[in-house]
């Protein structure tokens, strides 16, 4: 069991997006702009991007901590190139349905195959899944939310203690767990809780926020 939530689809998709103007990339002089006309960030094509991943990496601090130094412009790791947007706008045109997993009827040993064969199916088609029927109270959803947003809204330094890229620690906040592979960073933290290696997690490895 793997539990991570990433502040791109829920608290920080509106408090650190929120903190740019809308933008525009000019057709022109290839310069990123403010609705106000004012240049915030060029694209150099010479730039060395391992060098502005690892300097930004080892801030510790994610895209919050960007926000928090009131930094104005966008760091070219989280521009994404054209032919890919351009892509990702004619494969949004399909329509698309995310497979919901209901778990009713899972004490069933015949509706749990069934289940489980969903699941894999949804997990090798898509990658995610929805799940619905859980039965878990919508209030500890809502207090798991306020946990992880306590934790993002902690001082640096302590959030610095749980940073890590390394895959066999259970509790590691990170920006990015593809940073070094993907195209485009993601503008999200993540604090990661795993128990997909080990059954067992000692309780003081936990944030105590959380």
């Amino acid at each position: 069991m793997s539990a991570a939530v990433s502040f791109d689809m829920l608290w920080y998709e509106l408090s650190l997006i929120g903190s740019y103007a809308p933008v525009w990339l000019h057709p022109v002089r290839g310069h990123l702009h403010s609705k106000m006309g004012e240049p915030l960030v060029e694209t150099v094509l010479d730039y060395d991007r391992v060098r502005e991943l690892e300097a930004f990496d080892g801030t510790k601090a994610g895209v919050k901590g960007l926000v928090d130094a009131g930094r104005n412009d966008i760091p070219q790791i989280f521009i994404r190139p054209k032919d890919e947007l351009a892509e990702e706008l004619n494969s949004s045109r399909a329509p698309l349905q995310v497979p919901a997993i209901d778990l009713s009827g899972i004490e069933r040993i015949g509706r749990r195959n069934e289940i489980v064969d969903e699941i894999r199916h949804a997990s090798e088609k898509w990658g995610f899944f929805q799940v619905v029927n859980h039965e878990v109270p919508v209030s500890l959803l809502d207090e798991m939310i306020d946990a992880i947003r306590m934790f993002h809204e902690q001082d640096l330094e302590v959030k610095k203690e749980f940073y890590s890229r390394d895959l066999n620690k259970q509790v590691r906040y990170n920006c990015n767990f593809d940073l070094y592979q993907s195209r485009t960073a993601n503008w999200r933290d993540t604090i990661t809780i795993s128990m997909l290696k080990n059954n067992h997690l000692d309780p003081n490895e936990v944030p105590a926020v959380c």
